[in-house]
Parts: C-alpha cells; sequence; structure tokens
C-alpha cells in the first residue's frame, strides 16, 4: 500500500500526518504505525496523526505513539492544525475532536494556540505532582545543584510496578526564574526522552503554580531541548481553566512509502 504522508515538529517534537478525510487510511493498524515511526526502518517520528473527517466539526485528529498506543498529544495537536491549514482549513479559530473532547486552537503569525481541557485536580507522591492533561504526567521538581538522569528516572518511574500497565511519562523540571521553567521529558511510548512534550509542559506549569503557591492568571515560558513554548491558564480554587499551550508547529517535508 502507498501511502502519502506530511512530516512536521512542533518545538522538536516530530509527527508524521496523514490526511484521511476520505477514509483511506482507515485500516491502518499499530504493525504499521510501528513500522512509520521507526527512526532506522521507517520514516520515524514521535509519533502518527490521521486527521479523519467529523460529522460536525471540521476533523477529528488521531494521534498514536510509536507503540501503536493511543493518546492526546498537545504538540501534535497544534502540528495538526498546521497541516490542516495546508490541506485548505481555515484555522484563525478552529475547532476539533480528540481523543480527549474538543479542542479548539488558534494560529497567529508562525504561532499555534491549543486550548487544554480544565484540569480538576492532582496527586502527589511525596514532593512530586501527578496530573492528568490529556495525558498522565509524573512531575519532580530538580533542587538547586542537582543533576537528575532523565532518562533512568523516567524508566524507574514509568516501569514501577504502580504504572507498569498504562504507563505515565515523566518530567524532570528546573524553575529558572518565577514565571520561567526548563523542562525535560521521558514519553512513554516512544520509552525514552523526547525534545519537548506538549501535555508535559502543560502540567509542569500547573505544578509549577502549587510549588510557588500562586493563584490567578499565570503564564509561564517553558524552555525544552526542542525550543521553547508558553503555557498560560486560570488557577482557582476548584483547579485549573481556560489552559492555553502556544508554540511554533513547523512543516518539516512530505513524501510517499510503500507499507
Amino acid at each position: 500500500m502507498e501511502v502519502s504522508f506530511s512530516k512536521y515538529q512542533g518545538a522538536g517534537n516530530d509527527f508524521i500526518m496523514l490526511n484521511n478525510l476520505d477514509g483511506g487510511y482507515n485500516e491502518l493498524d499499530e504493525e504499521w504505525v510501528r513500522f512509520l515511526c521507526d527512526r532506522k526502518f521507517g520514516i520515524g517520528a514521535d509519533g502518527l496523526i490521521r486527521l479523519n473527517s467529523h460529522s460536525h466539526l471540521p476533523f477529528e485528529m488521531d494521534f498514536f505513539n510509536p507503540d501503536g498506543s493511543k493518546s492526546f498529544c498537545g504538540n501534535g495537536a497544534r502540528c495538526t492544525v498546521a497541516f490542516a491549514e495546508q490541506l485548505g482549513f481555515d484555522v484563525s479559530n478552529i475547532r476539533f475532536e480528540a481523543i480527549d473532547g474538543m479542542h479548539s486552537a488558534s494560529k497567529h503569525g508562525d504561532l499555534i494556540s491549543l486550548e487544554m481541557n480544565e484540569v480538576k485536580g492532582f496527586e502527589t507522591s511525596g514532593e512530586d505532582f501527578i496530573l492528568y492533561t490529556g495525558s498522565p504526567h509524573y512531575i519532580r521538581f530538580e533542587k538547586p545543584g542537582e543533576e537528575i538522569d532523565l532518562v533512568e528516572f523516567g524508566r524507574h518511574v514509568r516501569y514501577s510496578d504502580k504504572y507498569f500497565s498504562e504507563g505515565i511519562n515523566v518530567n524532570l523540571v528546573k524553575v529558572i526564574e518565577p514565571n520561567r521553567l526548563n523542562v525535560g521529558t521521558y514519553e512513554r511510548g516512544v520509552e525514552n526522552e523526547t525534545l519537548s512534550c506538549g501535555t508535559g509542559v502543560t502540567a509542569c506549569a500547573l505544578a509549577a503554580s502549587l510549588v510557588l503557591d500562586s493563584h490567578g492568571f499565570q503564564r509561564f515560558l517553558i524552555d525544552t531541548k526542542g525550543g521553547q513554548l508558553s503555557v498560560e491558564f486560570l488557577r482557582h480554587e476548584s483547579g485549573f481553566s481556560k489552559i492555553k499551550l502556544t508554540g511554533p508547529a513547523v512543516f518539516v517535508f512530505k513524501g510517499v512509502i510503500n507499507v
């Protein structure tokens, strides 16, 4: 089967994009996903996204991790919006469906802003935090002078008895300034560090407001290995709302591959 694809990246988080509006790739299975995302034998990516048709919205975002599992992906969603613009959609203010519900997004110059779902609660494990921002995230804040190996720590948490079955993404955070963070993320499904993670930086920004005990409207700049993202939100007694993830989404190349 011949597969036409486009490749996009958002702050170094890279994705294979398939135009599935006509249903031509409905039979895509986990084996295909694993092959296409493989960086040695396939195209190579942190995930694969089908842009599907939808009954009453412009499209549905259908995201696969490299191991074939499904979840929500913040950077992937922003790249999906950029891909949709290439396909002719007006993305100045657009709504679409994803695995965790409906999202709105807008494009401003080279940046795409994505509205995330409300987060109403969180868990703690000692001084660490666990938040769900479309995907589950475990967050540890590094102390000044502390250096933790992200991959080693990420695998330790992700493959622990508690998280072995479902998996969890693991983040290490350094507070650079009161509203600026440095974040590294070990992603389940990829099973390694990625250059950035949209749901991860979002979870870390929310957790930072808990650590800093800050309330009301918040905006954090997030430095990752792949570039800078920003997260803004409103913190109130019942949780977090009006959460918005903003950053670049860049076309890399397109091609055709046989599977």
